[in-house]
């Protein structure tokens, strides 16, 4: 379909954002959650229309998954998006030149924002409240995979809206064609940024067909450093939460690095694992230390595909290193630059890590699995920026909004 008429009503409809107040805006938050929660039992009975059509070993599966405390944890994300101070209209620099004028520099909303994802219709909850509450309108493009899920959802904020005298174009999803993802990432007339969710391939495409300001999020490559002075107590625990809260999460562990010194704890550590039955592919040295240790039936020795994975299943890779270098350069040369950590008591290691790590999330005897808007306390998120320019790490309000120049003049003019 021609989705030209959607964009130019988003773009209409962004406008009028800009002119209603923090408190109805808060209002109309309100109520999207308590509306979905009221109505849990019939999103989650479109959800299974969907759910029905995956095969529940795909990665994508658990992501689809909208069950009644789902639904009650998106709703209390939208609460704590309330909670948050209003993104526009901030100064951030103000001064008054020697000629009198006063000049400022303005936080602004971006007008309208594209969000592509697979799989995820959370997403359409997060992305709504966070355009909504930034003064964004937002055009959702979800895949085919939970189009009865993300329509049932948008049917719903929709009424919340057109109930309140709010123009329910600040809301559109297109329809789940690859012809009408195109026509999104070139509409430059109408949108002015687009953030892809996703796996690395849909991150790719998005980047390569976008005619339109990209933020790349979603793919995920974790790394956990077991150090030389590590804590095998804290690791045998952080690296069982990093791999098995949830696995179908860009902030999972892909790949456990361990220091030579300690392959005699690498049992004790991934202990844990072998409850979740996850499955480990381990190098030379590594699958000698685990040999006889771990399920045989669970551990198969590593080849060069097993690293710069991301797995989003119950799968580990492990890679055994000689020194700290050799750990950060593993990690530069296999990871995506969205979370590292490392399991050390020895501080210096932990600074170093710090600074040489090229990630957008660097943790220190943590679990990876906290890279996540709402932990952050950000609210919710749109995405985990993975680049460097505007944002980097989990986007919420701030990030979506860019800023412009204020100049309060009293007939000055430029010789």
């Amino acid at each position: 379909m021609d989705c030209t008429p959607l964009f130019i009503n988003a773009k209409r409809a962004s406008r009028t954002l800009n002119v209603l107040d923090r408190d109805t805006i808060n209002q109309i938050l309100l109520k999207v959650a308590e509306m979905a929660v009221e109505n849990s039992q019939y999103i989650s009975s479109e959800n299974k229309k969907d759910l029905a059509l995956m095969e529940e070993s795909d990665p994508r599966y658990d992501r689809l998954i909208l069950t009644a405390d789902r639904i009650q944890s998106v709703a209390s994300d939208i609460r704590n998006v309330v909670k948050l101070p209003n993104p526009q209209g901030n100064i951030l620099m103000k001064n008054t030149r020697q000629n009198g004028l006063i000049i400022s520099k303005i936080s602004v909303p971006f007008g309208v924002v594209g969000v592509i994802y697979e799989a995820r219709p959370n997403v359409t909850f997060d992305v709504f409240s966070l355009c909504l509450k930034s003064g964004n309108a937002c055009i959702l493009k979800g895949g085919s995979d939970a189009i009865n899920s993300n329509t049932a959802i948008v049917k719903l904020i929709r009424e919340v809206l057109k109930k309140n005298g709010i123009e329910q174009d600040v809301l559109t999803l297109l329809p789940a064609g690859r012809d009408e993802t195109i026509q999104l990432l070139n509409a430059r007339e109408y949108v002015d940024l687009i953030i892809p969710r996703g796996s690395r391939e849909l991150i790719d495409y998005v980047r390569e067909n976008a005619s339109i300001a990209v933020i790349e999020t979603g793919a995920g490559i974790c790394h956990t450093y077991f150090d030389e002075f590590g804590d095998k107590e804290k690791g045998r625990l952080i690296i069982n939460n990093a791999k098995t809260r949830r696995v179908s999460v860009c902030n999972a562990l892909d790949c456990l690095i361990i220091h030579e010194k300690r392959l005699e704890d690498l049992d004790y550590l991934v202990g844990l694992c072998s409850d979740s039955d996850v499955l480990i592919y381990a190098d030379e040295k590594a699958y000698r230390a685990l040999f006889g240790k771990y399920p045989s039936e669970l551990l198969q020795k590593a080849t060069s595909e097993s690293f710069g994975t991301e797995f989003l299943s119950y799968k580990m890779a492990i890679k055994t290193v000689n020194s700290f270098e050799e750990a950060v350069e593993h990690i530069s040369n296999y990871g995506s630059k969205h979370s590292e950590a490392i399991i050390s008591e020895n501080k210096k290691n932990i600074q170093l890590f710090y600074n040489v790590v090229d990630a957008s999330s660097i943790y220190a005897n943590a679990s990876t699995a906290f890279t996540d808007g709402s932990e952050f306390g950000l609210g919710a998120e749109i995405g985990i920026s993975t680049q460097k320019l505007h944002a980097r790490g989990p986007m919420a309000l701030e990030a979506l909004t860019t800023y412009k120049w204020i100049i309060e003049g009293n007939g000055q003019i430029r010789k």
